[in-house]
């Protein structure tokens, strides 16, 4: 099916190829929405536009892109979407009656293709801001106007990135001003309904110094939807500021997911997300960490459970600019069926930027001889006095952690799952505790009843 992904009164499509170093024939087209100042401040505008003529120019990544190695950018099926549709009065019952939040948070919204249905900020301590886009972009135009998407695009998604800036209208925009610590979090709701539609989210949150928030994206589809959701988070952390950021992908089957994160930590920031990837039959991560600030920290984290045909790829970025940096990546895949896994990490330690701490591990676990994962970590030092590593581990449950489960009368698929939870629960236990992480390991134990 050939689908547009709006009426085009100013620009002509260009479609690309997939294999190709310019522009060429393929059936594609996608063309921007038209802004007016009335919803948006003329420098966004302005970036909308440039974004969408940045689309039109840039070819789709080939098989020879190294940001592409064992993948391909065929998956996500432009072509084959639209930008979504406004619900009707029945998704919005069905998508609330599905939302189900934390019994205790700062903020809730819910988007249902890209329209805000339901929103509750009653318990924002005073100061805060935390609305969304288009109210941040009436109220509040010079902060986004210095912070969001500012940071160039590396990982191989430059292209998608300008689709989504060219036709975002949806998301969340959270500012916490210095010294104000925001002790619930934050929880947002990304629903796309229809087999076609798509979905373009975007995140911001910005805290002043010593400021701190957390909050979680939920990426969700109803049962049978497929789909395509193009989201960026930009995380930018003030001095001494303190963030933690979660991404959980829940959609479909046989939705498409991209998610684009930029973390930019000042002095002395502690900045930790986690992406948890469960859903959708091709699921993409792109994370970049900046490290600008001395004394400054981010910590990566993600888990996935990818079963059937689903296909994980997860690109990542540590780049450190500052002395006295740290970061920590620690990847952890579960694999079942003829899935598979791509990692490719690459830490960078800018010259100058001495004491840096940065390590790197990917760990995958196959839970069948179908399955497969490729990992290709990286290192480039260009400082001195650092202490840096990066490994990676493929492999199959061991038959000693089977046999001395069983031997205590579990059954093999129950003694598979335990294994399965000890093996995520280093990465899930790093992320905190509270309610939130209490909801996010039940949906992955959820997905666990599905795979074993």
């Amino acid at each position: 099916m050939s689908a547009t992904l709006a009426p085009a009164p100013k620009h002509s499509p260009v479609p690309v190829s997939q294999d190709s170093e310019t522009p060429a024939p393929s059936g594609l087209e996608i063309t921007v929405p038209v802004r007016d100042e009335k919803s948006a401040p003329g420098w966004f505008i302005a970036r909308s536009e440039a974004a969408w003529t940045e689309f039109q120019n840039v070819p789709m990544p080939g098989i020879k892109d190294e940001h592409w190695r064992y993948s391909s950018s065929k998956k996500i099926e432009l072509a084959d979407h639209t930008p979504a549709n406004a619900p009707t009065a029945a998704n919005t019952a069905a998508v609330l009656a599905a939302t189900v939040g934390l019994k205790e948070s700062a903020a809730r919204f819910v988007f249902v293709n890209d329209v805000l249905v339901e929103s509750d900020t009653t318990n924002l301590p005073a100061g805060v801001v935390c609305v969304t886009l288009a109210d941040a972009l009436r109220d509040h135009s010079d902060v986004l106007k210095e912070h969001f998407m500012q940071r160039e695009m590396t990982l191989g998604s430059a292209k998608f990135a300008a689709l989504h800036l060219a036709h975002v209208k949806a998301g969340v925009v959270v500012i916490v001003p210095k010294n104000l610590a925001i002790e619930k979090p934050v929880e947002i709701f990304h629903w796309v309904i229809g087999d076609h539609a798509a979905i373009f989210p975007h995140t911001l949150i910005v805290t002043g110094d010593n400021a701190e928030v957390s909050v979680v994206d939920h990426y969700r589809s109803l049962e049978g939807e497929g789909g395509l959701s193009i989201a960026i988070a930009d995380l930018v952390g003030g001095r001494g500021s303190k963030i933690t950021y979660a991404a959980c992908q829940e959609l479909a089957d046989d939705a498409q997911a991209l998610h684009l994160s930029s973390i930019v930590a000042g002095r002395d920031a502690a900045i930790k997300s986690f992406q948890v990837q469960l859903g959708a039959l091709f699921s993409r991560s792109e994370s970049v960490s900046d490290l600008i600030g001395e004394g400054s920290r981010s910590d990566m984290l993600s888990v996935s459970l990818p079963i059937g045909d689903q296909v994980v790829d997860q690109r990542t970025l540590q780049n450190h600019k500052a002395p006295h940096a740290s970061s920590d990546l620690l990847y952890k895949n579960a694999l079942y069926g003829k899935s598979r896994s791509i990692f490719s990490g690459l830490i960078t330690v800018d010259k100058g930027a001495h004491y840096t701490d940065a390590y790197q591990t990917c760990r995958n676990l196959l839970n069948s001889n179908e399955a497969e994962a490729t990992s290709l970590p990286g290192l480039e030092i260009s400082a001195d006095q650092v202490k840096c590593s990066h490994g990676a581990t493929s492999g199959p449950i061991s038959d000693e952690e089977l046999f001395y489960l069983k031997a205590r009368g579990i059954s093999d698929s129950e003694s598979r799952k335990l294994i399965i939870e000890g093996f995520l629960a280093g990465v899930i236990e790093r992320f905190g505790n509270g309610e939130l992480l209490d909801t996010l390991v039940a949906r992955i134990d959820e997905k666990l009843e599905r795979a074993v």
